[in-house]
């Protein structure tokens, strides 16, 4: 069985930084890719970075020079650094990682809040 748990939302200002968590445990052979989603009530979930096991990370347009993906290999955690935060930046924000156990899937945390003020 494989979870992953987010922790770090929170309320910030317009402006201000978060640090946002997510720790993968369990039976995992390997991490394939962790990702950022973030999900608006009545939106669809859009994908905000990745990471693969190779280190390369994409952004989605939106977040570009604000937000940082990072991965530590040793303890399957990810981060997702966000500077210079704006309100259209609240969301719930939902870890996703492709991990091999004895087959290979996609797991979800159940997100975090993050809400921008202006």
């Amino acid at each position: 069985q494989v979870q992953l748990v987010e922790s770090g939302g929170g309320l910030v200002q317009s402006g201000g930084s978060l640090t946002l968590s997510c720790a993968a445990s369990g039976t995992i052979f390997s991490i394939h890719a962790m990702k950022w989603y973030r999900q608006i009530p009545g939106k669809q979930r859009d994908l905000v970075a990745t990471i693969t096991s190779a280190g390369s990370t994409n952004y989605a347009d939106s977040v570009k020079g604000r937000f940082t993906i990072a991965w530590d290999n040793a303890t399957n955690v990810t981060y997702l650094q966000m500077n210079s935060l704006k309100p259209e930046d609240t969301a719930v924000y939902y870890c996703n990682a492709i991990i091999r156990t004895t087959y290979t899937g996609s797991y979800w945390g159940q997100g975090t809040q993050v809400t921008v003020s202006s």
